[in-house]
């Protein structure tokens, strides 16, 4: 399996994404994922945000990722599609996204619904506002030859029955899963139940562990986490992270494992970065760079 980590880790210390492609060569780490803006933000324009905007031109920005040794694994547009604003807002910019991606060298686009029922809908209503949305999504995106995962994120998605529908709202290979083990832990669900019931489905992961603290606070309460303030291995959802690890490797899964956690600047997620390679080591799965 191959190990990347999401650009988020660095929010806290407002490093650029050029901060986190030099931490991604210093430790060997050669898949990245990030958020994309669409637009222009003066906090990203002045280097203090490790995403990038639609705006940069995604050729130029995959040689200078080349030169660091690394490639994207997965970029993020998860605008709620769920509420009102998910014609209008969100799937604009999951298209735009698909394009420009393909365009940097990436495969995978990741999407996601709201946090919250949505406002002045009803679940009938918003499934269907989903499946229509991501019905013209996909046709963009099997013309591009890009993915588009969903993330069990929100309200839907971390509940198994309404996910199993929104990955059958098209039939198409190119409408697949990110699976999230904090997301679907933090909801009350069981991560390594909720990979073996999709894991036809999915095509990449992002690995994230839960601090006793925030799941004894919220756990059943959230569909999701932001960053996780807790190093791999450090939480009460690290053995949920080797179940699925083995459940990954069991069924030949030789994706990207995207670590999601606060980096600290560096220190905690260079301390999950090793407990992730020491874990994979013990469960006999070879990290591919």
């Amino acid at each position: 399996m191959k190990i990347g980590f999401h650009t988020d880790a660095f929010n806290s210390t407002y490093k650029s994404f050029e901060d986190c492609l030099k931490w991604a060569q210093k430790n060997g780490v050669h898949f990245i994922e990030c958020g994309l803006i669409d637009g222009v933000s003066w906090i990203h324009g002045l280097g203090y945000q490790p995403h990038v905007a639609l705006y940069e031109d995604p050729e130029l920005l995959r040689q200078k990722m080349a030169g660091y040794g690394v490639r994207f694994s997965q970029v993020d547009a998860a605008f709620p599609l769920s509420g009102k604003d998910g014609p209008l807002r969100g799937v604009p910019y999951v298209m735009k996204s698909i394009a420009w991606a393909k365009l940097a060298g990436c495969d995978r686009v990741d999407t996601t619904d709201g946090l919250h029922a949505p406002e002045g809908l009803k679940d009938p209503q918003a499934m269907d506002l989903m499946k229509s949305e991501y019905e013209q999504i996909i046709e963009v995106a099997a013309a591009h030859k890009v993915v588009v995962n969903i993330e069990p994120h929100g309200y839907f998605t971390t509940r198994p029955d309404m996910m199993e529908r929104m990955l059958a709202f098209c039939d198409s290979p190119y409408l697949r899963m990110n699976m999230d083990t904090g997301n679907t832990f933090i909801a009350g669900q069981d991560p390594v139940a909720f990979l073996k019931r999709f894991i036809g489905k999915v095509s990449h992961v992002h690995i994230k562990d839960v601090s006793e603290s925030l799941a004894k606070a919220v756990r059943g309460g959230m569909t999701g986490i932001a960053v996780s303030h807790c190093a791999l291995g450090d939480g009460v959802n690290a053995d949920n992270i080797k179940q699925c690890l083995a459940v990954l490797r069991d069924s030949g899964y030789t994706g990207v494992l995207s670590m999601e956690c606060e980096g600290q600047g560096g220190p905690m997620i260079e301390q999950s970065l090793a407990w992730l390679r020491r874990t994979l080591k013990e469960l006999g799965i070879p990290e591919d760079a």
